[in-house]
This record gives C-alpha cells, sequence and structure tokens, in this order.
C-alpha cells in the first residue's frame, strides 16, 4: 500500500505530551493518528464527540447582562465617545 505525508502544525508542549501519551500505549505519532483517521473513516465522522465549552458563570452573567442592556436601551447610560474628558 502507498503512503503519503500529512504535515500537521501543533503547539509544541501539546506534542510532547502527546508523544509521552503514545508511547505508554506503544504508539508512534504516526501510528496514533493512522488510528484516529482510521476510526474516523469507519464511522464517518470524528470518532468522538465535539462540543463547544460551556461559558463559566461570570461569562454567563455578563451576557445576559448585554441581553437586559441591548432590550431596555432606556434603561441604562449611553455614551457618545470613548473620550475620558466626556
Amino acid at each position: 500500500m502507498a503512503t503519503t505525508n500529512i504535515n500537521v502544525r501543533v503547539d509544541s508542549s501539546l506534542k510532547k505530551e502527546a508523544e509521552s501519551l503514545f508511547n505508554d500505549l506503544g504508539l508512534n505519532m504516526s501510528s496514533a493518528i493512522t488510528l484516529f483517521l482510521k476510526s474516523a473513516v469507519s464511522s464517518d465522522g470524528i470518532p468522538f464527540e465535539v462540543k463547544r465549552r460551556k461559558p463559566n458563570p461570570e461569562t454567563l452573567a455578563a451576557l445576559a447582562e448585554y441581553e437586559a442592556m441591548k432590550n431596555n436601551l432606556d434603561e441604562y447610560k449611553r455614551y457618545d465617545s470613548f473620550d475620558l474628558q466626556n
């Protein structure tokens, strides 16, 4: 079977951590990536669940405050400039 090269850029610390993990599992980087690709093809998709990170409570509160401000413009102070002297 003919092979080909794939070039992937990743953070150097991520690469080191992955290499260490794969070595412990008896795999090299090439074998691990091949395993992932075969699994993706076999499952006809990403072989694990991909989700967005859930915002933390502080971010959720800020988003709720923004929605309240947007929906009740008359209740919040508005600015015409970013100039601190106004």
